[in-house]
């Protein structure tokens, strides 16, 4: 069967053989098998069931499980055991540990204390990786490895003294000279110029902790290549002794790593860790918000921006909760089912749900899966069950890719950026939250597109509209891909506070927006950061609808062949441009001069004719979540009820629901709370 074939849509849970006592096995994987799960992932942190002492290797606790996973048909996906070095590694070679910034180091009893560029640890890593694939790759079971355990999860900076030193051999790679550094990291500001390589650090705790921001966006670049090298490493391990059809993945999408570099060099396809239950822990509900366990289909968007077909490693099951933190309550009856219908209509072909008994000691015991502390059958495993007979009518939607006709741009640099620059990340954060928003709740199917790994403008033809909401830092590649995009008949929406920084980080000294001023057509004559005063926001009036400019304003002046669609109404700048169109080879260019608000958002998808797509199909409340699948010309069309009352859709044409096994007449239907449907149009 293996995983992502194309042909069908499978279930899995997370097992720790090592956590149980062996006579429970057996009984775990019966009941597994007999509730719809296939497959499981193990070992990815049992490092001292393979190698319980330095350079002594025992094989045999791993050899009886997968003696049974063999004999029971089940199959297994293998952790490399790295994201939990041992007591005796990290005693013996406390250089492998990861620091604060202040050098303090972090210390075992937790997980993921090490850095990635501590040879010791490199090489202990590599020798436990090559010990687990060559015994156990062989097995019939094991189809497939993870690397690591959500790299970068926990801590994605690191200030250990192999990290400076393995700092400072990539910006000598990087920069070659001294003399090139200084002029990249502008380091004549404040004296901070360097005359030895000595004297370059990773960022370290400043009296006002505040660093070098040319140096801080080559830290988080070395920060992602570190971690990048360190999955290969691993991968290449791993190929040698896979068998064929078998395939490497790791789970988790992290902060100051290319995700993308990662899946193009290490892996078949990305896994995700899904935990839309994270919306009510305790700490920070927020009883208003709308979209609250829907902000995940962000996340599962971004998986699929890797990995168009991808899979879930953990999916949520049961109440979340460490004993120190993320408290939240048990799913509600229907949750459970509700997102693993999220994660399969956004692209996931396997789901796997973390985990399958809860742990009776350790940090996460109140971390829960399917089964409770007593193991006994409960509501959460029939529903379990419940969910494995869906999925066997909606086996011929597997391998379908998610459709939509809009995109929304992003590129490492600008994430990076954002980090270290709080005016980039104020109006990254409001407009990356609106236009996800505005998407959802007008039932506006989107992608993420990542520009810095898109080769030509031809991976783009197929969006009707592109935002690129904050292009802060802009390349040559990039505005050559742009430019193509919309002279080829593409519409491009530029948001404020583009094309002012260079590749360093440095803001550059052309007039704004810099390399996009041919594609948009406009020059940024001044620029203010929208006072509180005025609320963060000002009004904007696009021929006769009225929307807001959030955060910060450009004042705009269109040049020969663009012209005004929009204007500010409020502020001193009142009557003046806010938003230029320019026509541009067959297609066109906008640039509006703030961030977006989920209203802003709304407009642009209403007035560029890209709003709420299979209206003419179905029609749903707010609180429904559309997403549509597509295969050899068949679309499946995904209808997901986050609210906790029914609700009444509307089908506008007669289609098949495929959970019902009958053709479905157009008509009012009725979704119970938290229900899914899944419809094949005809």
């Amino acid at each position: 069967m293996k995983l992502l074939n194309g042909e069908s849509i499978t279930l899995g849970t997370c097992y720790y053989p090592e956590h149980w006592k062996e006579e429970l096995w057996e009984e775990d994987l019966t009941r597994m098998l007999e509730n719809g799960i296939r497959t499981i992932r193990i070992a990815e942190f049992a490092w001292n069931k393979i190698e319980p002492r330095e350079g002594e290797f025992d094989y045999s606790f791993f050899d009886r499980f997968l003696d049974l996973t063999d004999r029971m048909g089940m199959q297994v996906i293998f952790g490399t055991p790295t994201a939990t070095p041992p007591a005796w590694l990290t005693t013996k070679y406390p250089e492998v540990l990861n620091a604060r910034k202040d050098g303090v180091l972090y210390r075992h009893g937790a997980r993921r204390h090490y850095n990635y560029n501590s040879p010791v640890y490199q090489e202990l890593s590599r020798r436990i990786v090559e010990k687990a694939a060559s015994h156990y790759a062989g097995r019939t079971s094991v189809i497939g490895w993870q690397i690591d355990n959500e790299l970068n999860c926990e801590l994605s900076e690191f200030y250990s003294e192999s990290d400076t030193l393995a700092f400072r051999e990539f910006l000598k790679k990087k920069y070659r000279t001294l003399e090139q550094l200084n002029e990249a990291w502008g380091t004549v500001f404040w004296n901070q110029t360097y005359t030895d390589w000595e004297e370059v650090y990773v960022p370290r705790t400043t009296c006002n902790d505040s660093t070098n921001p040319h140096e801080v966006l080559d830290y988080f670049r070395f920060i992602s290549d570190s971690c990048c090298r360190f999955a290969k490493m691993q991968s290449d391990i791993l190929r040698k002794y896979i068998k064929p059809g078998d395939f490497i993945t790791t789970n988790g999408l992290f902060g100051n790593l290319d995700n993308h570099r990662m899946c193009e060099e290490s892996l078949d396809f990305m896994t995700y860790d899904s935990y839309p239950n994270f919306a009510y822990c305790l700490d920070g509900y927020q009883k208003e918000d709308r979209i609250r366990d829907r902000k995940w289909s962000r996340n599962l968007a971004e998986t699929r921006a890797i990995s168009p077909v991808f899979g879930i490693m953990e999916q949520q099951s049961g109440a979340n909760g460490w004993n120190t933190r993320m408290e939240a309550p048990t799913p509600e009856p229907g949750q459970l089912t509700l997102w693993t219908m999220q994660s399969i209509a956004h692209g996931a072909d396997y789901v796997s749900y973390f985990r399958w008994r809860t742990a009776t000691m350790g940090t996460e015991i109140y971390w829960h899966g399917i089964l409770d502390y007593s193991g006994r059958d409960n509501r959460r495993l029939a529903e379990v069950h419940s969910v494995a007979e869906k999925l066997k009518k909606i086996q011929r939607a597997a391998g379908a890719r998610y459709e939509a006709r809009v995109g929304i741009l992003k590129d490492y640099d600008n994430i990076f950026d954002a980090q270290l620059d709080v005016w980039h990340e104020r109006v990254e954060k409001a407009s990356q939250k609106a236009l996800f928003e505005a998407c959802q709740l007008t039932h506006t199917p989107f992608d993420y597109c990542y520009l810095d790994h898109v080769a030509d403008a031809e991976e783009l033809a197929g969006y009707q509209v592109l935002f690129y909401p904050h292009a802060t830092i802009m390349t040559e590649q990039k505005k050559t891909i742009l430019e193509e995009y919309v002279r080829n008949g593409g519409t491009l929406v530029v948001g404020c506070r583009s094309g002012y920084k260079d590749a360093r980080g440095q803001c550059v000294m052309d007039k704004l927006p810099g390399m996009l001023k041919e594609v948009t057509g406009m020059d940024i004559p001044e620029y203010t950061m929208i006072s509180p005063a005025e609320g963060g926001k000002v009004t904007v009036d696009w021929d006769g609808t009225v929307m807001e400019a959030a955060v910060f304003s450009d004042l705009l002046a269109p040049e020969e062949g663009a012209e005004t669609v929009g204007v500010y109404t409020s502020s001193y700048y009142a009557g003046t441009p806010a938003l230029i169109r320019h026509p541009y080879g067959k297609g066109q260019a906008y640039y509006f001069g703030g961030a977006f608000t989920e209203k802003t958002a709304e407009v642009f998808l209403e007035k560029l004719g890209v709003i709420d797509p299979y209206r003419n199909i179905i029609q749903v409340p707010e609180s429904c979540e559309i997403a549509v699948r597509e295969k050899g010309g068949v679309r499946y069309l995904f209808v997901l009820n986050y609210g906790n009352t029914p609700a009444a859709i509307t089908l506008k044409q007669p289609v098949n629901d495929l959970f019902a096994d009958e053709a479905s007449a157009a008509g009012v239907r009725t979704l119970e709370k938290y229900e899914a449907r899944v419809y094949e149009i005809l």
